[in-house]
C-alpha cells in the first residue's frame, strides 16, 4: 500500500441469496476471500480492500451501506453479484449509500468446465445475469457508479479498479478540504469566481475567506533564526543564481520571502486548511515605505511553488476552485512519479502542426514538475500592489504527455473540463526568469484550444503527467457533475453538438432523481 493512503479502505460487498442453500454461500464466502486477497497482493490497487461478507437479504445490504457512510477509512464500496442476488434486495441501500461505488463485473473461474459443467456449477456462478440484475438497478436508481469488465486476475481490470480507489480517496479528501481566501478574487475576472455554496453542496469543499490584517500577525511573530534556518534549506535544495538584484538584496528578499513561507505555513495548520489563494493586490499595508509597514514586501511566490509540493491546493489571483481541483490532484496521484502543478495559459507559438501554448505563472509554478533542479533566483515584478524584486523557482518543465483539467460555473452547474496535451521542448528562454512548460494541444492546437474556449474552459489549470482522462471521468461521476473531454479523437462539430445536448441534460437531470 502506498503510505499516503494507508489509513483508507475500500469496502467489497458479494451479492448472493439463500435459495441455492447455506453450502452455496459458504462457497461465495470462500470464492470472495480468495479474490479480495489476491487484488490486495497484486500490487496494483494502493488501497487496501477489505472483505465486508455476503449480503444475502435487504436487510444486509442497508446494514453494510450504513456502515460505509459512517466509517471515515472506508473511501468507498465495490460490489459484486457471485450468484444472482434479487436487485429489489439492493433498493433501500444503494439510497442510504453516500460512498463512491464501482461495480465489478467478473466471475471466480475464469473458464467453463466444460467437461464437468452441471446445474449446480451454473447456479452457483451466475455472475454473468446476476450483475446484469444489480446493474439494472442502479440504473433505474440513477445511481453514479463505475463498471469495471474482465476477470478479476488480469491486470486490465485490476488497474481500472485502482482508478477508481485512488479518485475515491480523492473525493473523500474534497469533503475535508479548507481552503483560505488570503485577499479575495482578482477584480473583475470571471472565470475565478462562482458560487462557493453551490461548491461546497456538489463538490464538498469548503472556502472560507481570511483577512491578510490576521495573517500579518502570524508574519510578525517569526523570527530572524527560523527565517534564517528556514533559508539554508533552501540552499541545499535548490540552485543559487544572484542575477541583477546583487548579492545583499538577493539574500534580503529570500529570507523574507522565508518569512512568508513560515507565516503561511503557520497559518494554514493552525485554521487546518489544505488550500489556498493570494491577491498581488492584497499584501498587507499599501504603503512599503510607511515607517510601520507591516506585510509582505513581495508576492510570496516562493511559498506558494513549495507548499504545492507538499500538496496544499493553490489558486492565484483567488482561484479558489482551481486551489481545491489541484489539492485533489496532489492527493490522486501521491506515489506516481512525474509530478503536478499550477499552470496558466501565458502566450501562444504558432509554428504550424506544432503550434503550441507556453505556460507559466509570474511566479506560482510547482518544482514537482521540473525536468532539472530549480534555480532559486531574484528578479523584478512589475505586477500587483508590489513592484519588487521577488524570489522564485526558475525551470523548465519535463516533456512529455500530460493532461490539464479545470472546474468551471456554468450557473446552474459545475463542469469539470480535462484535455490532454504533448509537453515539449522549448527554445533557450534566457531572459523569461520565471518557470514554465511548452505543450500542444490535442488533437492539433486549432481544435483543441477552439474546444477548451468553446467549453468555457479557464486561462487557469490543474496539470499531471501522470493521470488520464479516466480519473477525471471517475471523479466527476463520483460527484455527479458534467465532464467533457478534449483529446486526439475530439472533431470541433461532435464537441459543439455534445455541449449542446449537455444542456439539456443537465436541466433535466434533476428531475431524474
Amino acid at each position: 500500500m502506498i503510505k499516503a493512503f494507508e489509513n483508507l479502505e475500500v469496502w467489497w460487498v458479494t451479492g448472493a441469496q439463500l435459495l441455492y442453500g447455506g453450502d452455496a454461500v459458504v462457497q461465495v464466502d470462500g470464492h470472495s476471500k480468495e479474490m479480495v486477497e489476491g487484488l490486495n497482493n497484486s500490487g496494483i490497487i494502493p488501497i487496501k480492500v477489505v472483505y465486508k461478507g455476503t449480503a444475502n437479504s435487504s436487510k444486509e445490504v442497508e446494514a453494510v451501506m450504513k456502515a460505509a457512510n459512517n466509517d471515515d477509512k472506508c473511501v468507498g464500496i465495490i460490489t459484486w453479484m457471485h450468484t444472482f442476488s434479487p436487485a429489489k434486495m439492493w433498493i433501500k441501500g444503494l439510497q442510504d449509500l453516500q460512498k463512491p461505488l464501482l461495480h465489478f463485473h467478473t466471475q471466480y473461474n475464469a473458464e467453463i468446465p466444460w467437461e464437468t459443467m452441471d446445474m449446480d456449477f451454473m447456479n452457483l456462478n451466475q455472475s454473468a445475469h446476476g450483475d446484469i440484475e444489480f446493474g439494472h438497478i442502479c440504473t433505474r436508481m440513477r445511481v453514479p457508479r463505475k463498471v469495471v469488465c474482465g476477470y478479476w486476475k488480469d491486470e486490465a481490470a485490476q488497474k481500472q479498479i485502482a482508478v477508481w480507489a485512488r479518485v475515491a480517496a480523492g473525493v473523500a479528501d474534497a469533503k475535508n478540504v479548507r481552503c483560505l481566501m488570503f485577499g479575495m478574487n482578482m477584480n473583475n475576472v470571471a472565470v475565478t469566481d462562482g458560487d462557493r455554496v453551490e461548491f461546497e453542496q456538489r463538490l464538498g469543499y469548503h472556502v472560507d475567506y481570511y483577512p491578510v490584517s490576521s495573517l500579518m500577525e502570524y508574519f510578525k511573530k517569526v523570527t530572524d533564526k527560523e527565517a534564517d534556518e528556514l533559508v539554508e534549506e533552501y540552499k541545499k535544495q535548490y540552485s543559487i543564481k544572484i542575477d541583477e538584484s546583487g548579492e545583499e538584496v538577493y539574500w534580503e528578499k529570500v529570507k523574507n520571502a522565508a518569512k512568508a513561507e513560515i507565516a503561511l505555513r503557520r497559518v494554514l495548520k493552525d485554521e487546518n486548511a489544505t488550500a489556498f489563494t493570494t491577491n498581488f493586490d492584497d499584501l498587507g499595508d499599501a504603503d512599503i515605505d510607511a515607517p510601520d509597514f507591516c506585510g509582505f514586501d513581495q508576492i510570496p511566490g516562493l511559498a506558494s511553488q513549495r507548499l504545492m509540493e507538499e500538496g496544499y491546493g493553490f489558486g492565484a489571483e483567488g482561484d479558489w476552485k482551481t486551489a481545491c481541483l489541484y489539492r485533489t490532484l496532489w492527493v490522486i496521484q501521491q506515489g506516481m512519479p512525474t509530478g503536478c502543478s499550477f499552470l496558466e495559459d501565458y502566450t501562444l507559438n504558432f509554428a504550424g502542426d506544432r503550434s503550441s501554448c507556453l505556460q507559466s505563472h509570474m511566479l506560482e509554478v510547482c518544482p514537482l514538475i521540473a525536468v532539472d533542479k530549480p534555480k532559486l533566483e531574484v528578479h523584478f515584478l512589475g505586477i500587483g500592489i508590489r513592484k519588487q524584486q521577488t524570489a522564485r523557482l526558475v525551470f523548465t518543465s519535463k516533456t512529455g504527455r500530460g493532461i490539464k483539467a479545470t472546474v468551471v460555473d456554468l450557473g446552474n452547474r459545475f463542469r469539470l473540463i480535462s484535455q490532454e496535451v504533448e509537453c515539449i521542448e522549448p527554445k533557450p528562454m534566457p531572459n523569461l526568469p520565471v518557470a514554465s512548460a511548452l505543450w500542444v494541444p490535442q488533437p492539433t492546437f486549432e481544435i483543441g484550444a477552439g474546444a477548451w474556449i468553446l467549453a468555457g474552459g479557464t486561462h487557469h489549470s490543474a496539470f499531471s503527467y501522470d493521470i488520464t482522462e479516466e480519473y477525471w471521468e471517475d471523479f466527476a461521476e463520483m460527484l455527479g457533475i458534467e465532464y467533457v473531454k478534449i483529446n486526439k479523437d475530439t472533431k470541433t462539430y461532435e464537441f459543439k453538438q455534445q455541449l449542446q445536448n449537455n444542456e439539456i441534460y443537465y436541466m433535466l437531470n434533476k428531475a431524474l432523481k
